[in-house]
C-alpha cells in the first residue's frame, strides 16, 4: 500500500541508472549483519535503464558499465559537430484571453500541441504560439497535454502549470520513448537543474541516453531511432 505521507524520490546515478526509491527511511536487510552481529539496513529502491541499452528495460542490467555510458552532456567546446544550442528561457505569448509560457530546452518534441491545436502552434512561424487563434478552454486543455512541462498558462495574471487535482506519483514508461513522471516525484543528486519556468509536478527523464539535456527527455529517442523491445 502506498505511504500516503511520504513521496517517492529518483536519483540519477553518475553513469548510471535512474534509482527510484519509495522510501527513505533503511529497512533492516534480513539475514545480513556485520562482524558485530549488528543487522545491516539500507533503502530499498528499483534501478531504471537510462543508458538504452538494457536487456531487460525498463530495468538495469548493467549495461551502462559495458558501454560505458555517460550520463554528462556534450558541451559545444568538445563537439567537433556544430549545432544549434536551444538556450533555456522561457517566452511569454500573450493573448487577448490567455497568455502561453514556453521554455524550447525542455521541450520533449511530443507533438501534442502541434497535433492537436496547429491553428495555435505552428512551428516555423514567428511568432508561433498565436493564443487568439482558438477558444481558450480548447488552449488549456492542448497545453495540459504537455508531458515535458514546458507548456503553461497564464490567465489574469495567475498561471497555471500543474494539474488543479493532485495525481498519485507515477512513473510511466513510454512505448519507445521516455519515462513519464507525474504527481511531482522529487528528482534528486548533484547537478538537477529543472528549466526556466519548468514543472516539478510532470516531466520526462530519459531512457534512450542520447538526451542532449540529460537526465531530461530531449526528443533524441526519435532520432536515434530507440526501441525498448
Amino acid at each position: 500500500k502506498e505511504n500516503v505521507d511520504v513521496k517517492p524520490k529518483i536519483l540519477p546515478l553518475p553513469n548510471g541508472p535512474y534509482y527510484l526509491i519509495n522510501d527513505m527511511q533503511p529497512k533492516v536487510v534480513y539475514n545480513l549483519q556485520n562482524f558485530k552481529g549488528e543487522p545491516l539496513s539500507t533503502t530499498v529502491g528499483t534501478a531504471l535503464c537510462r543508458c538504452g541499452g538494457s536487456k531487460n528495460k525498463p530495468f538495469c542490467d548493467g549495461t551502462h558499465n559495458v558501454i560505458r555510458f555517460s550520463s554528462a552532456n556534450k558541451t559545444l567546446e568538445n563537439d567537433d559537430i556544430k549545432k544549434i544550442v536551444i538556450k533555456d528561457k522561457r517566452r511569454d505569448y500573450p493573448g487577448k484571453e490567455i497568455t502561453v509560457h514556453d521554455n524550447r530546452k525542455i521541450c520533449s518534441h511530443a507533438a501534442e500541441c502541434v497535433n492537436n491545436l496547429s491553428s495555435v502552434f505552428k512551428l516555423g512561424s514567428r511568432p508561433w504560439i498565436n493564443p487568439d487563434a482558438s477558444k481558450m478552454n480548447v488552449i488549456i486543455v492542448v497545453v495540459r497535454r504537455c508531458p515535458s512541462g514546458a507548456l503553461s498558462y497564464s490567465i489574469d495574471g495567475v498561471e497555471y502549470r500543474d494539474p488543479e487535482e493532485q495525481r498519485n506519483p507515477t512513473v510511466t514508461v513510454l512505448k519507445n520513448g521516455p519515462y513519464h513522471i507525474t504527481g511531482g516525484i522529487e528528482l534528486i543528486g548533484e547537478n538537477i537543474q529543472f528549466g526556466e519556468g519548468a514543472s516539478k509536478e510532470h516531466y520526462l527523464l530519459c531512457r534512450c541516453g542520447a538526451s542532449e539535456n540529460k537526465p531530461f527527455c530531449d526528443g533524441a529517442h526519435k532520432s536515434s531511432n530507440f526501441n525498448d523491445g
